[in-house]
């Protein structure tokens, strides 16, 4: 099943590119770089990582919870992300710790545990990304209860 995927960059100016996907109706996107070097116009590539990581890990979730007939509510994910450097003194994405929030009570899901145990093995980007950084992930219900941690 190898599945080709593409996006089109180009540059517009300074540090500012424009993103072109290939899903019909996607918006373009706007990136930049952070200070001295862009205008922070758009997000950077190390948000733009968060987000693939922790849109991979909501609609995942989302897909498990939905298998078990749950309606989850909206689901809510923060990531952040460690910037570190390496042997050479280059800076690099350490670590990524994602919280992600039920809209409802942990007690109207329906075989949660075996949604909570399936969810992260079948997220492209969060298994692909792992390879390279640890990627912790924390997960409540709209109350707080820990479901995973």
């Amino acid at each position: 099943m190898d599945s080709p995927i593409s996006i089109e960059l180009t540059q517009r100016e300074g540090y500012r590119f424009e993103v072109i996907f290939q899903s019909a109706g996607a918006a373009p996107l706007a990136t930049d770089a952070p200070h001295p070097l862009g205008e922070e116009s758009g997000p950077n590539s190390e948000e733009l990582l968060l987000a693939a990581v922790a849109n991979c890990l909501a609609a995942s979730l989302l897909f498990s919870l939905r298998k078990y007939g749950n309606e989850p509510g909206p689901i809510e994910a923060v990531a952040t992300g460690i910037v570190v450097r390496n042997e050479e003194g280059r800076s690099r994405v350490g670590s990524i710790d994602v919280r992600i929030r039920l809209g409802v009570a942990a007690s109207t899901m329906r075989l949660l545990d075996r949604a909570v145990d399936q969810f992260e093995d079948h997220c492209v980007v969060t298994q692909s990304v792992r390879a390279a950084i640890p990627v912790r992930v924390r997960l409540q219900d709209i109350h707080g209860a820990v479901l995973k941690a």
